[in-house]
């Protein structure tokens, strides 16, 4: 079981509330929702009262007919064999996906006036509710689930390191780390790149260093999103998912990773992809960043829908779809360099939807490209990723020079630099960006 710190605070938020609603845990297949959820209990509550309902087919007939917690919960009795406890019970509900009626009853839970501690999680959740008619809307909480940033790899596989990245994390003025630290600090996130933030690769990985191994796990996640694909669409959406997330490690390789139905099929079209795209996007395995030609705020009303690139939900997963020799990866500064930068831009992308922010990236006149846009405290912050050593930066030059943002950030596997308002993050600390922010600020 992998600890995370800040999922187990909102958790425990959660169980001490006084209007407690039933919580929908999200996120994609193999994040760890089900060994997270089922380790809390133990901790937390004096019994666990768990149903899968993907693996127990039976228990779609108790939700069938009956409304009311307690008949449900009688029956639910009945197939564990075992009293379910009003009290300090936590009941799970897990792959509730499957079972529409179950996800309805969710609002009866709620209304009760005992109010049950209960989590339901499932796996394509995003796509259930986006069909979902009767959907109990504002009677339950919600909790998203991602792949563990660096920061929690860090927690759970190198001690010494963590301690090292949260002492320069925490200094009060943004100072140089000294090469004896940033070093075995930017190894790390190498390896951290290679195995990504799923939790069984992760694990594996960090306790045995085997290859093998963990491109066994990754194939087995990355098989069953394409059996997903299969079995919660039509056959038509279907191929048409597969042709899309095939392509994907080809649209990030190219120089400019604007995504092209050309580069998916010969002759596809937006229109008749699109619902593929949305089923990804509701199934939680890719990120969408959008184009903004107009960096005012809110970034979202500047969208330009048309035009947008597309991330891997965990860098770990892209990694094993390019096919490249994690090895080969590991040494020198290749892993930075491969696929054009694709492994590092994906990271950012990761990081940044994961967190505070909603990023999207801006062109000018196919002249200039800024990577990331966020918003911050009512400014818009650029954003540049580079995979080298070389930085120079023609387009944060020329976005600084027409637009004269508060701050900018570059992100790359240099040390931490400061200039009046220009900033260079070491890429590991994505994740604590509003950290350096905030501290540039002051």
């Amino acid at each position: 079981m992998l600890f995370r710190p800040n999922i187990e605070t909102n958790l425990n938020s959660w169980k001490e509330s006084q209007n407690k609603k039933p919580l929908v845990v999200m996120g994609a297949r193999q994040v760890g929702k089900t060994t997270l959820i089922q380790s809390f209990g133990k901790k937390n509550y004096q019994d666990v009262a768990y149903f899968n309902f993907e693996l127990n087919q039976e228990l779609h007939d108790f939700f069938s007919f009956n409304k009311s917690p307690d008949r449900i919960l009688e029956s639910l009795t009945l197939f564990r064999g075992r009293a379910i406890e009003r009290t300090n019970t936590l009941i799970i509900f897990d792959e509730i996906q499957e079972c529409p009626n179950a996800l309805t009853s969710l609002k009866y839970f709620q209304e009760e006036d005992i109010k049950y501690h209960l989590i339901a999680a499932g796996s394509l959740l995003g796509i259930t509710l986006g069909q979902q008619r009767s959907f109990p809307v504002g009677k339950v909480e919600f909790l998203n689930l991602n792949p563990l940033t660096f920061e929690e790899y860090l927690l759970n596989t190198n001690d010494k390191l963590y301690q090292t990245y949260l002492h320069f994390l925490n200094v009060k003025t943004i100072t140089k780390i000294p090469k004896a630290f940033f070093e075995p600090l930017l190894r790390e996130f190498k390896m951290y790149l290679v195995c990504g933030g799923m939790p069984e690769p992760a694990s594996v990985f960090s306790e045995s260093k085997d290859i093998s191994k963990l491109q066994k796990i990754q194939d087995v996640i990355l098989r069953s999103y394409q059996l997903d694909f299969s079995k919660h669409t039509t056959p038509i959406n279907a191929n048409r998912i597969q042709y899309i997330w095939n392509s994907i490690p080809s649209q990030l390789a190219k120089e400019n990773k604007k995504f092209l139905y050309k580069a998916v099929k010969e002759g596809a079209r937006a229109r008749e992809y699109e619902s593929a795209i949305t089923w990804l996007n509701q199934a939680g395995i890719i990120h969408q960043i959008y184009n903004v030609t107009n960096p005012a705020l809110p970034l979202t009303a500047y969208r330009e829908l048309s035009a947008f690139k597309m991330y891997l939900l965990d860098v770990g997963l892209l990694m094993r779809m390019s096919k490249l020799n994690p090895s080969v990866l590991i040494n020198g500064n290749n892993v930075f360099k491969e696929f054009k930068g694709s492994f590092t831009e994906n990271y950012v992308s990761q990081s940044l939807t994961n967190s505070i922010f909603t990023p999207s990236y801006w062109t000018s006149d196919r002249t200039a490209e800024i990577d990331f846009l966020i918003e911050h405290n009512n400014h818009i912050i650029p954003i540049e990723v580079k995979s080298g050593r070389a930085t120079r930066s023609r387009s944060l030059a020329e976005y600084n020079k027409k637009y004269k943002p508060q701050i900018r950030v570059r992100l790359s596997p240099l040390n931490i630099e400061t200039d009046g308002a220009f900033i260079n993050i070491p890429i590991f600390y994505c994740d604590k960006l509003e950290v350096f922010i905030n501290k540039l600020s002051m």
